[in-house]
């Protein structure tokens, strides 16, 4: 026969005490009424901090913003299990979880309000990023080799205090490369300033750098500092450095060789501490050639270069920087969208985007317009898509596209040699000969590791 065992009277309290999943109560003003103690691991904030606050205060939820799992189960008396979301912790980092939610009752069966349990997926977001081969950098993410080299090298450029060139077409993320440098350096507490040298004229853009003091011109009645000054110990960014002109960049070459400048109107010098990163659209050994960029200035900020491919080159990433966007619309536009479907996918691998990442954040803009929850459709999508040539019919052949692209190149930078390319792309060259072999790339007879004289085969 077996024992009875008698349960204490708090024996809920013990077992949630006791769980690893967060859970919390609230009524129906929203306010907390219960915490428990996995609860204030995850989010870092005590139960004391927490019972009796706005549950939205104390999450910070981008589905606070939105479409709130537990609103729509106090409304519709239903649970609502395994939505995925993330919280902001009290140390400001964002903690992706994973949400269930069902009506809280008494004994009696009476409303009382809402109770949530919610489980952090910090884990199983870095295996899937592992999986998914996802690398980051700040506010960088990419699937690409060719990013995967720049994140490679990224924190030793960092740590430097030398001029950085950042070279790439427009909307590849030139500043939010630079702020990433910014970040991981020893500077990231001080500011960070970035200037379009391009949209301002030489003497504008003299007294925006450097400062002026009063009297300088007619309109200056007081000091004004300029962005050396505003940035001291931070980083200074001179986007679209090749467009200024040959006076300026004298100038700016005394400022990086004598760590000093001249402000507007005054007599002295004052000493600057700031390091600075020059990003450009255009190619400068082109504009040396004509004359237009002074050569002793191209040879201080060429220091360490990087290049940033344009999204054509890199068209794993189309996929993963929807999400990005969709997630980060969702948070400031209070949606619901959930994705985008699969014909809508394959129009947007296909396209080879001019405007690079820029565009297809636009794109992803305007198709918010339209759509307010659900998938993102094609009839959501700007006008200039629906009319361009039609993609392949599936999602998968749109990838096999990209991926055959991705090969192409690849082999092409390094003159068909299949290992140097194997490598670049972050593959066994077995795996390239399979990719190859599938997508039906025709190679050349001579790999690009024969030399003459040596007899050609087939690699």
């Amino acid at each position: 026969m077996k024992k009875k065992v008698n349960l204490p009277a708090n024996a809920t309290e013990i077992i949630l005490e006791s769980i690893s999943d967060g859970v919390f109560t609230v009524d129906h003003e929203w306010r907390i009424t219960s915490f428990n103690r996995a609860a204030e691991e995850i989010t870092g904030i005590p139960r004391s901090e927490a019972i009796g606050r706005y549950c939205w205060e104390v999450f910070r939820s981008n589905m606070c913003e939105g479409d709130c799992a537990l609103r729509r189960t106090m409304k519709e008396g239903k649970t609502h299990v395994s939505t995925t979301t993330y919280i902001i912790n009290s140390k400001k980092r964002r903690v992706p979880i994973s949400v269930s939610t069902a009506p809280l009752k008494n004994e009696r069966g009476e409303d009382l309000g809402g109770v949530e349990t919610f489980r952090d997926n910090s884990v199983v977001e870095e295996l899937r990023r592992e999986l998914s081969s996802t690398f980051q950098q700040g506010d960088l993410v990419s699937r690409s080799p060719l990013m995967k080299k720049i994140f490679t090298v990224l924190p030793r450029i960092a740590e430097s205090d030398s001029t950085v060139l950042i070279e790439g077409e427009t909307g590849t993320g030139k500043e939010v490369m630079a702020k990433a440098l910014h970040n991981l350096s020893p500077r990231k507490e001080k500011p960070f300033v970035a200037i379009n040298c391009g949209a301002l004229p030489d003497t504008l853009l003299e007294s925006e750098l450097f400062g002026y003091k009063a009297g300088a011109f007619t309109s200056a009645v007081r000091d004004k500092p300029g962005y050396f000054a505003v940035a001291a110990g931070g980083t200074v960014l001179l986007d679209e450095l090749g467009e200024t002109s040959p006076a300026f960049q004298v100038k700016l070459l005394r400022v990086i060789e004598e760590r000093e400048y001249q402000p507007l109107g005054s007599v002295g010098k004052q000493r600057t501490d700031v390091r600075i990163i020059a990003a450009t659209n255009r190619n400068l050994g082109e504009l040396l050639e004509k004359g237009s960029f002074r050569q002793d200035l191209f040879y201080r900020i060429n220091i360490v270069r990087l290049q940033l491919p344009p999204l054509r080159e890199r068209k794993e990433d189309i996929p993963l920087l929807i999400e990005r966007f969709i997630d980060k619309m969702n948070r400031l536009r209070g949606k619901a969208v959930t994705g985008i479907d699969d014909e809508s996918l394959a129009r947007l691998m296909y396209h080879d985007y001019p405007g690079n990442i820029r565009e297809l954040e636009n794109i992803i803009e305007h198709a918010f317009i339209l759509c307010s929850q659900g998938k993102i459709g094609v009839r959501h999508l700007p006008a200039y898509l629906l009319d361009a040539p039609s993609p392949p019919a599936s999602l998968r052949e749109a990838r096999n596209l990209s991926e055959e692209d991705a090969i192409r190149e690849a082999l092409r930078r390094n003159n068909s040699n299949r290992l140097a390319a194997a490598r670049e792309l972050g593959m066994h060259k077995s795996t390239l000969f399979r990719k190859i072999k599938r997508l039906n790339i025709l190679l050349p007879a001579i790999d690009g590791r024969n030399t003459p004289g040596k007899n050609p085969r087939h690699r």
